[in-house]
């Protein structure tokens, strides 16, 4: 393989792991995007290749920019257009939008929350005793785009106070009114995400 034709193959698959690596992250966004919360927790099953797909892609494209800022050999007996016009996939500029891409697509789970809009509410409690804690042991989050997913979905629900969750810890936390909702109401928005909940108990109100 000419390694002038070689770029855009080595372009496309440092694409194609950069998204992989990021499935599990890119899924809640499109999701909730797309109006199909149940598809969030789709690709979670591929979040241990993460760190794999990761170094992939940096293998990939560091090979690719090798192989552009080396020397080339002068081509001989070339059948190459006589034009001396480089195509576009060939040219450096192409090949520095894919990394800003994949780049983009890597640190996606560190900058995902910007496409949650902040549906959290003020709620004016009446009475001490209707506020609730309730912590939820949830399967299937991965990353920062699951936990956002999660509290958008309770903080839809009325009553909410607060909701807060880390998916490192497979856990959320829920603070609301119990005259407004209910345990059972939360576990089945979260429930419809996709991810679920496996345990939950109630928790001391701060």
């Amino acid at each position: 393989m000419e390694p002038q034709n070689a770029y855009g193959k080595l372009a496309g698959a440092s694409v194609l792991a950069a998204v992989a690596a990021s499935l599990c992250c890119i899924t809640p966004v499109l999701a909730l995007l797309a109006g199909t919360s149940g598809l969030a927790s789709t690709f979670s099953w591929m979040e241990p290749a993460r760190p794999y797909l990761m170094g992939l892609t940096v293998a990939v494209l560091g090979f690719a920019w090798w192989q552009k800022l080396k020397p080339q050999k002068a081509a001989i007996d070339c059948d190459c257009e006589a034009d001396g016009k480089t195509p576009f996939m060939q040219t450096k500029a192409f090949l520095g939008i894919v990394t800003v891409f994949a780049g983009l697509m890597l640190a996606l789970p560190h900058y995902s929350k910007i496409f949650y809009p902040d549906n959290s509410s003020a709620v004016t409690i009446v009475k001490e005793a209707d506020v609730q804690t309730v912590a939820f042991d949830i399967a299937g989050m991965t990353c920062t785009s699951c936990e956002e997913h999660v509290k958008h979905a309770v903080n839809e629900l009325p009553g909410i106070v607060e909701a807060t969750a880390s998916f490192e810890e497979g856990k959320a936390e829920v603070k609301f009114d119990k005259t407004k909702t209910s345990t059972e109401a939360i576990k089945a928005a979260i429930d419809e995400t996709g991810y679920k909940v496996t345990d939950f108990k109630m928790a001391e109100n701060q």
